[in-house]
């Protein structure tokens, strides 16, 4: 079993077409990478950073989680969240913000798994994105039901300009 750093470092690992992640028993679980799916990750992080100017958007967050190292699409970190962490290969708190960006392969328990592993570690909200554009908004307060709109960015489209 290899840790985020060797996973990180290891060469034949580096320049692959596949978003990499690690289960809870440290195995590597890969996803291929789709045009469409970084067209969306660009649209939410602009958004992103225009409605909150206070933080950052990342793409291809590494969260160090209970069930592995999770890789949120796009995590959005405030400024005071990201400073002390900043340096860490896999972040040991979760963004306050985790967006998933939604494909064929997501079935709605890992989904769900995937969020519960993020509000343990510290995020606020998780959303998803699916085909369309359209987003999802999760609170932690209530994780089962969906918002009508974000707490953090209340202002963020529940779909996005896909034209």
């Amino acid at each position: 079993m290899l840790t985020w750093d060797e996973i990180c470092a290891d060469p034949a690992l580096q320049d692959l077409p596949y978003k990499i992640e690690t289960n809870q028993y440290g195995q590597i679980v890969m996803s291929p990478a789709k045009g469409w799916h970084s067209e969306r990750q660009y649209l939410i992080i602009s958004e992103l950073s225009r409605r909150l100017p206070d933080g950052k958007p990342l793409p291809e967050a590494p969260v160090a989680t209970a069930g592995g190292v999770k890789v949120a699409d796009v995590g959005w970190f405030s400024s005071e969240r990201l400073a002390p962490i900043r340096r860490q290969s896999a972040y040991s708190i979760a963004p306050e913000i985790c967006v998933e960006v939604l494909s064929e392969s997501h079935s709605a328990a890992e989904l769900s798994e995937k969020a519960a592993l993020y509000f343990a570690t510290g995020a606020e909200e998780f959303w998803s994105c699916d085909d369309m554009g359209g987003m999802t908004f999760y609170l932690k307060a209530n994780p089962g039901l969906a918002a009508a709109a974000s707490r953090r960015c209340p202002e963020f489209p529940a779909k996005l300009d896909l034209d």
